[in-house]
């Protein structure tokens, strides 16, 4: 199960919203989700949570590039929206050599058969841990090391953490 929520800090402080992420298929169909959220260029942070599996915050600041945190690489990239935060970019890939001839896999495991013994799709490549920018809250008062800690109710202790956990309640 996900849950996934806007917060957009406004003059009067934060405000939540419950984000459908259903017509998301993109990092910029989200980002255009959350600037209109915010129509004074606000900072708006999406916070996604699969339950106990993996988290990803994306903060927006205007019209700047999106800022991302994904808690497990390995695990977001076995769900539609941690696979959307996981950009070339964010993974230091080079955008230019995932052609997709290049990696299709021709093996007989197209058809959704798994390839190790324990059914993973053992991707080499994505780290195992966190990726992105772990100092993506640390003006608001969360910092890398605690942001790394996180777990169980990552979210809440995120909101906690910004004062607004009253605010995602509501939403939650």
């Amino acid at each position: 199960m996900y849950f996934a929520a806007l917060l957009a800090r406004t003059e009067d402080g934060w405000e939540a919203s419950n984000t459908e992420l259903d017509d998301v298929e993109t990092l910029s169909d989200l980002a255009d989700l959350a600037r209109d959220a915010a129509p004074d260029e606000d900072t708006v942070l999406v916070l996604i949570e699969q339950e106990d599996a993996w988290f990803g915050v994306v903060r927006f600041d205007g019209e700047d590039d999106p800022r991302i945190y994904v808690s497990n690489a390995v695990a977001a990239a076995r769900s539609s929206y941690g696979e959307m935060l996981l950009t070339d970019e964010l993974l230091g890939r080079d955008p230019d050599d995932n052609d997709e001839l290049d990696t299709l896999d021709l093996d007989g495991t197209e058809d959704g058969e798994p390839e190790g013994e324990d059914g993973e799709d053992g991707d080499e490549s994505l780290p195992h841990g966190p990726v992105g920018d772990s100092a993506i809250l640390d003006d608001l008062g969360v910092s890398e090391k605690e942001l790394r800690s996180l777990s169980e109710d990552a979210l809440g202790e995120i909101a906690e953490s910004l004062g607004v956990s009253e605010v995602l309640e509501t939403v939650r």
